[in-house]
């Protein structure tokens, strides 16, 4: 019980999270939805049932549950937003240490979003995918 309310605690957490990356330019938003929908698959089948049928976001989370694949432009955003972020923390005045750990993270995000499928004529507003690149 108290497993299961932690659970829909971290989904309203990310979902959360979710909604101010919608707002922001700098912060992501689908990943912490699709987190948001993992943690209340397994604590609210309504609240799971209320992100998988949200027009914005439903789509996306249920095409990374079908094919673990991402849009060709969340591919493109994704990337140019780690590069930006690259160049903020490079010209900043943080320690070097910092600079080459975020960078290595940054870098290995990059890296990991490359490196899944990529889905094509994705249109996030009506529908779910079916085709991979």
């Amino acid at each position: 019980m108290v497993n299961r309310k932690i659970k829909l605690l971290l989904g309203f957490f990310f979902t959360g999270l979710g909604i101010v990356g919608a707002i922001l330019p700098v912060m992501p938003s689908t990943c912490f939805f699709i987190f948001a929908a993992y943690y209340f698959g397994q604590s609210s089948e309504r609240m799971e049932n209320w992100l998988l049928n949200h027009p914005r976001v439903g789509p996306t989370i249920i095409n990374w549950r079908k094919y673990k694949a991402i849009p060709r432009l969340g591919k493109i955003m994704a990337c140019a937003g780690m590069s930006l972020s690259a160049v903020l923390m490079i010209l900043s005045a943080a320690p070097f240490w910092v600079k080459i750990g975020c960078l290595v993270i940054l870098a290995l995000s990059a890296a990991y979003v490359l490196t899944r499928p990529t889905l094509k004529n994705y249109n996030s507003a009506n529908s779910v995918n079916t085709e991979l690149n």
